[in-house]
């Protein structure tokens, strides 16, 4: 794996409370690729999963969604986002960088009902969509693009 800029693997997290939803991405081709979601208890997942994870695809660094309220200030649940990103950094011994996720759940809510699904959200991807909204949203602010639009 590579740890130039521009050439790395990225695994993206979409911290939540019950679950985690994951995304692989590769900041070359500036696209990321939603992996089945982490059950988490009470924000805390399963470690072994996640080394699986870190084991299988070699990342070289984290993003993990940081949860801003929709002014910009920090709310508990960035903080929460904000230790798991440290507790990966520090596991792992990778750079793990906090990307805003303002309108990530609701706009992979939206995707999924367009696609025709009924809104059981924890069955049909919503958390590893929301992670690959995420990683995407990173590419574009690393490419100079500005950022989604809050939804």
């Amino acid at each position: 794996m590579s740890s130039v800029q521009g050439q790395r693997l990225i695994l993206a997290f979409d911290f939540g409370t019950r679950r985690i939803g994951v995304a692989i991405g590769n900041e070359m081709i500036r696209r990321a690729t939603a992996l089945d979601p982490l059950p988490a208890r009470d924000g805390i997942p399963d470690w072994q999963q996640v080394a699986r994870l870190v084991e299988e695809w070699q990342p070289d660094m984290f993003v993990v969604g940081l949860p801003l309220n929709m002014d910009g200030s920090e709310s508990e649940m960035s903080v929460r986002a904000r230790k798991f990103g440290k507790r990966l950094s520090g596991r792992y011994g990778k750079p793990c960088e906090m990307a805003d996720e303002r309108g990530s759940t609701r706009e992979a809510k939206s995707i999924a009902r367009q696609a025709g699904h009924r809104g059981n959200y924890r069955d049909e991807g919503v958390d590893g969509l929301s992670a690959q909204l995420i990683l995407e949203g990173f590419f574009a602010v690393q490419e100079g693009l500005p950022p989604r639009s809050p939804s």
